[in-house]
């Protein structure tokens, strides 16, 4: 119904709305992508927490635990499921945030300065809170190195319970908790790449590096076959593991380096495609059978070609890799790291370990007061919220970004081995995220309630 519309707009309003849709109908289908995964997400912690508090939890750990090896004679890996879930498969969901990063700083939400302010000091002041409550909780303990746990917010989970809300949230406060979570991401990832670093090897290091400008170098002569990137990455990935660094690194340089112009402009598209159109009018109105269906199968497939060519990597590759993270590798991830046990004992002793402490009360107090009092200074500086976007629906939107989850389980796992500590963390993270969910629902409710439609469903 759009593009009829469209048509009959004045050529300036048409343009206009244009623009408008090519921002709103990535952003949108990525919520209602990122909302569906978060059930899906839910479900596999559920099934992980239940059988590892089953009679076969044992059978649970075995399958983490298991090996599979990778030998090319040059180069070896030995490593057990759990690592090529977090390491390996995880890479790919960092890609994806790279993606989105690389979108939303070039057209989207981040790409205006007068927008951008208030969700960047909002997720700073989201991260600096809970680290510091953390901090103070743990005082200088065993697992003071956990100190970013709390920092990151789960961008699945927070958008689905804003779905749940209702259709009467205003748009502007999705974006702003999307673009908050994203700068949350990138606040985690450097997080990651400084602070939870091994040991580095200088030589794996250069390799990974000189890969990354090879890929810098190919992208600017046009080379834009994705196997040559995909063999690029792999290599990448592998030195990247031997190197020292988290591996994840390697899926966010890559995936911000994705081209998000296409190789065709508009004009271009328009010019070329009219002619295989007419190309493909004229075969059907002649009557060697022969020639019309060869000229018709050729303009098909020119129009293939030049439309694959007029949509930008970016958003090819975002559109296209989106339900494999959102259904299948983050479900995965949340399986392999939600199954902590809950014994009575377990419970009992995370009640008062600082750890999980420091990790509750990092995410839900310090997150929402973080980002409420980070929010609040930058708007009296001089900065606006978006429309339709109130005092209260910022404290609701807070307490959903204390649903830590994915980003949180992978920093806990490089924070501890002490198997108690990991156990700590990771029901402080679930107990926080939970009540989190729920806060944020219900006071969302409050500021949004539902239209009457809603109500009667």
């Amino acid at each position: 119904m759009l593009e009829p519309l469209a048509h009959a707009l004045d050529p300036l309003t048409a343009k206009r709305r244009q623009r408008v849709d090519r921002f709103t109908r990535p952003v949108q289908q990525f919520i209602a992508t990122e909302t569906a995964g978060g059930i899906v997400l839910l479900i596999a912690a559920v099934i992980a927490l239940i059988w590892a508090n089953s009679p076969w939890d044992h059978s649970y750990h075995e399958i983490l635990e298991h090996h599979f090896a990778v030998d090319l004679g040059f180069w070896s890996l030995d490593r057990s499921v759990h690592f090529w879930i977090n390491d390996a498969a995880m890479v790919i969901f960092f890609f994806v945030v790279g993606l989105e990063i690389k979108r939303e700083t070039v057209i989207g939400e981040l790409s205006d300065p007068r927008r951008v302010i208030v969700p960047i000091m909002g997720a700073v002041g989201g991260m600096v809170a809970p680290a510091l409550i953390f901090t103070l909780l743990v005082a200088g303990g065993a697992g003071a190195g956990g100190w970013g746990i709390p920092l990151a917010t789960d961008i699945a989970f927070a958008l689905g319970v804003l779905a749940v809300v209702g259709k009467r949230v205003p748009f502007g406060l999705r974006v702003m908790l999307l673009a908050l979570a994203i700068v949350d991401d990138i606040g985690g990832i450097i997080v990651i790449a400084i602070f939870y670093t091994s040991e580095l090897a200088l030589g794996p290091l250069a390799l990974a590096g000189g890969l990354l400008v090879l890929a810098i170098l190919l992208r600017h002569y046009g080379v834009w076959y994705l196997p040559v990137y995909i063999a690029l990455g792999v290599v990448a990935w592998g030195a990247t593991v031997s190197s020292g660094i988290h591996p994840t690194i390697v899926g966010v340089l890559l995936g911000v380096l994705a081209p998000w112009r296409a190789w065709y402009s508009e004009e271009g598209f328009t010019e070329l495609a009219r002619d295989e159109i007419q190309r493909f009018d004229e075969a059907s109105r002649s009557h060697d059978e022969e020639f019309a269906h060869e000229q018709k199968t050729h303009a098909l497939r020119q129009l293939g070609f030049l439309s694959n060519r007029s949509i930008a990597p970016l958003d090819r590759l975002e559109h296209e890799l989106q339900p494999l993270v959102a259904f299948v590798i983050v479900p995965v991830f949340a399986f392999a790291n939600a199954g902590v046990s809950m014994s009575v004992s377990t419970l009992g002793d995370a009640l008062t370990a600082p750890v999980a402490l420091g990790v509750f009360f990092g995410l839900l107090v310090g997150k929402p007061l973080g980002i409420f009092i980070a929010v609040w200074a930058t708007v009296r500086l001089g900065a606006k919220l978006p429309t339709g976007v109130t005092w209260p629906a910022v404290i609701g939107m807070g307490a959903l970004g204390g649903i830590g989850f994915t980003v949180s389980l992978l920093i806990t796992e490089l924070s501890f081995t002490d198997e108690q500590l990991l156990t700590d963390a990771k029901l402080g993270i679930l107990f926080a995220s939970a009540l989190a969910g729920i806060i944020g629902f219900l006071l969302l409710r409050r500021v949004y309630p539902p239209l009457p439609e809603e109500a009667d469903d």
